[in-house]
């Protein structure tokens, strides 16, 4: 079947987007999705779900204090997003950023972020600009930069946000937005995870804004994703190898976690190394190593909406998203998870 941009969409009351984290990680639930049968669990339940020897794939980014507010030369404010650290050059980072202005600065000019410094204008690049940054960025980053929370959650990041929107085991900056799926999982359910005999791998994707961004062609097929960095340590390639030939899963936690696998498997086998990727993955994609997957719920019409459709199947996930909203889960980055299995191979 070709499906078009209106086969994702879902009605969803505004309530069941969730503002705030539950207080703690694994108290959230969990939508087992089990063949064609809906189990509501708890999330600390997942480990029952789980066998020694499989695998579990983090993202270990950690999410960047990207946004900033700032005036032009010629007074004007402006609101910008950081979207990825491009490089290094002459001893000014060059940054890909998404700006809010009345009008757009001109190539050369500067503008003053949080009343602190500089960043010069660079050319755009498409619906982005170029800035150039002093070269301690990161530094600058976490001390006058602001949490980018989701757009549809309606506060502004407080210092429980800087904790709970950065998962426990963060550790690669680079981020505009968190890997959902592992918020649910704090140390205490990691070390069981390990002491069941369960290991625990990880790769780096980090995340951009075009996260949250719509698709807005109805034909799926002209839509361009965003490139985003991945890297896939040979220490994790090589988990899982010896976890498929023991008979193991792999199960990856988050969409992030899963994009980077499958990137890295294009040639028909998992391979350590760093790339960017666009993978855009819609229903008819067979999936090269995930087994498992345990994720979020997703906005409606968008990419990963797509992506859970094309691993458990299009109206298995159509009557998971319909359980959820009759059973009131919590919806989107501080919401309620699934654990899904992948059926893509399954004709």
């Amino acid at each position: 079947m070709k499906y078009s941009l209106s086969d994702f969409d879902f009605d969803l009351p505004d309530d069941l987007i969730a503002q705030m984290p539950l207080p703690d990680r694994t108290a959230s639930r969990l939508l087992h999705v089990d063949g064609d049968r809906l189990v509501d669990r708890h999330f600390a339940d997942v480990i029952d779900q789980l066998s020694a020897g499989d695998v579990l794939v983090f993202n270990d980014t950690r999410v960047l204090k990207a946004r900033f507010f700032g005036v032009k030369e010629t007074g004007g404010k402006v609101q910008l997003l950081v979207e990825r650290v491009l490089s290094n050059t002459d001893g000014n980072h060059r940054v890909l950023v998404q700006m809010r202005a009345s009008k757009a600065p001109l190539s050369g000019s500067k503008i003053r972020l949080a009343e602190a410094f500089d960043v010069t204008v660079g050319e755009r690049e498409g619906e982005f600009f170029t800035l150039l940054f002093p070269s301690d960025i990161f530094t600058l980053l976490e001390t006058y930069g602001r949490l980018p929370l989701p757009p549809y959650i309606e506060h502004d990041a407080d210092d429980f946000d800087e904790q709970r929107y950065q998962t426990v085991y963060n550790r690669a900056p680079g981020a505009v937005a968190a890997p959902t799926a592992g918020l649910h999982f704090d140390h205490a359910l990691l070390q069981a995870c390990e002491a069941k005999g369960i290991k625990l791998a990880y790769v780096t994707l980090h995340v951009g804004a075009g996260t949250f961004q719509p698709v807005r062609t109805e034909n799926l097929a002209e839509h361009v994703m965003h490139s985003e960095w991945y890297t896939v340590p040979q220490e994790t390639v090589d988990a899982i190898r010896a976890a498929k030939t023991a008979g193991g899963q792999v199960i990856a936690v988050g969409t992030t976690s899963m994009r980077a696998l499958e990137s890295a498997s294009q040639s028909g086998e998992l391979l350590a190394g760093s790339a960017d990727t666009q993978m855009f993955i819609t229903p008819g994609y067979v999936f090269q190593t995930v087994d498992r997957l345990i994720t979020n719920f997703h906005l409606p019409k968008s990419t990963l909406m797509m992506l859970v459709s094309a691993f458990a199947g299009y109206d298995r996930i159509k009557a998971a998203y319909a359980h959820a909203i009759a059973q009131r889960y919590r919806f989107f980055s501080y919401g309620d998870a699934m654990l899904l299995t992948n059926t893509s191979d399954v004709k």
